[in-house]
């Protein structure tokens, strides 16, 4: 089967796309093994308790805001999910885009890149928004665990980004 001609920057649109989302994956994965290596009492402390996940209080506000509607505990997993999928999903599809436009960005096997989404969006742009506290509030090993998890994100996002673009 042959794929109808599109142009460049549609096809690194494409891959991205469909690697941010398996890359999203990935961390997720990455995510819950760190968690289940930790101790049962840091995993059920006071902090996780008083602290809802960033994806669930962006689903949560979107949902009080724009749709006038308090979602339930599970309505806020579920669009927590989708929050982080498509803001994974977004990242892979401009890294996509910026991979056909200079294919130097794509330098370092997509570890830049991860660490860009994390410095971006996870250490600044949650708190610029008002959705964490200021990234100093926070111990170190939280940053590292964030950090490690955006480097599985960009690592993956880049290896599989490769792999279909090659099949477009």
């Amino acid at each position: 089967m042959k794929i109808p001609k599109v142009s460049k920057l549609m096809r690194g649109a494409a891959a991205g796309l469909v690697a941010g989302i398996v890359a999203s994956y990935a961390m997720e994965k990455f995510q819950a093994a760190v968690a289940s290596l930790t101790e049962p009492e840091e995993q059920d402390g006071p902090e996780k308790q008083q602290s809802e996940p960033m994806t669930e209080k962006v689903a949560r506000e979107f949902s009080e805001t724009v749709l006038a509607y308090e979602p339930t505990k599970n309505e806020k997993a579920i669009g927590g999910e989708a929050v982080h999928y498509a803001v994974g999903g977004v990242s892979g599809l401009l890294y996509g885009v910026a991979a056909e436009i200079s294919p130097k960005s794509t330098t370092g096997l997509g570890l830049p890149f991860g660490t860009s989404v994390w410095l971006g969006a996870d250490e600044i742009g949650t708190w610029a928004s008002g959705l964490a506290k200021a990234p100093t509030e926070y111990s170190a090993s939280k940053h590292l665990y964030a950090l490690s998890s955006h480097l599985v994100y960009g690592l993956t996002t880049e290896l599989v980004r490769r792999g279909v673009r090659k099949i477009l």
